[in-house]
């Protein structure tokens, strides 16, 4: 009898969230975007101890400084050195995206489980609303509610988490659909448990899986809306150091100084592909498929 190469995913009463983690340590993507992550976030939200210089403090006598020396990512048109900023700029940016996320899957999860569970006229509403929502794209949705509230970092997180509840609404309606039906959930019915108590003890925690990835890769999603939509100048306004923003202001001076673009724009990518790896990890290890691909090696 040959004997399992992963003996630790054999052991019985270990938890579903134990599991994950040991899956996850094993998965080479998820730890790269992991690692890359971290340090991102280390950046982020350590920027005023590892930043030296105020980053909208104005110096026109180092304008257009190459990187180097003080200044290691250089300084912009007016002399703001680009490393405080590109570092107090991951922190909105991050937060544009966690926000907007906790916005959407908030409100679009609650929706999605109610219209699953009743049915009938109120499954028949909200998804008629929620097809109505995603016949815009999620930019232009995000667009049409700036145009409402108007112009500001407050209200990009707002109109970038509307954009998504379209997705949470439908993959929690389905997931709901699948499992209202089960056993467990027809028993706690019978035993006399509200509609309210079903849906928060047995309905929510059955349907987390799929959300939480989809709450992993829209982040991403989120923080690229959030910096385009700065860059548009709807955004984030001056003189916030947030990275779309920061495009924006340097993409008339592509030619005389590069480094104005070229890290702002490095730190979304590098941002969204950790996001991405993580969230394709996390998809990978959580799924019933997963384990027995890995058994099935051994």
């Amino acid at each position: 009898m040959k004997l399992s190469s992963h003996p630790k995913e054999l052991i019985p009463g270990r938890s579903p969230v134990s599991l994950a983690l040991f899956r996850l340590r094993r998965h080479r993507s998820a730890i790269i975007g992991l690692s890359l992550l971290v340090i991102l976030l280390f950046i982020a939200l350590a920027a005023p101890l590892i930043t030296w210089i105020d980053p909208i403090a104005v110096d026109p006598t180092v304008a257009f400084n190459s990187p180097g020396g003080l200044h290691i990512m250089g300084t912009d048109n007016i002399g703001r050195d680009v490393w405080s900023r590109f570092a107090f700029g991951g922190r909105i940016s991050l937060q544009v995206g966690l926000i907007a996320m906790a916005i959407s899957s908030t409100v679009g999860t609650l929706v999605g489980i109610v219209a699953g569970f009743y049915g009938g006229w109120i499954d028949s509403i909200l998804s008629w609303f929620t097809e109505v929502l995603m016949a815009f794209p999620g930019i232009l949705l995000a667009l049409a509610v700036i145009a409402v509230l108007g112009p500001g970092l407050i209200n990009v997180m707002i109109a970038v988490g509307i954009g998504s509840i379209p997705s949470f609404v439908r993959l929690s309606r389905g997931s709901v659909l699948s499992v209202k039906e089960t056993d467990y959930v027809v028993s706690s019915r019978a035993l006399g448990n509200t509609d309210w108590g079903i849906m928060r003890m047995h309905i929510l925690p059955n349907i987390l899986r799929p959300l939480l990835v989809l709450v992993t890769l829209g982040i991403g999603g989120a923080i690229l809306e959030g910096a385009a939509l700065s860059f548009l100048g709807l955004g984030a306004q001056p003189p916030t150091p947030e990275w779309g923003l920061m495009l924006s202001q340097s993409r008339g001076f592509l030619r005389e100084a590069w480094w104005m673009s070229i890290f702002p724009g490095v730190g979304i990518f590098l941002t969204i592909l950790a996001i991405n790896l993580l969230g394709d990890g996390l998809s990978d290890v959580l799924s019933p498929e997963y384990q027995s691909t890995r058994k099935s090696k051994t």
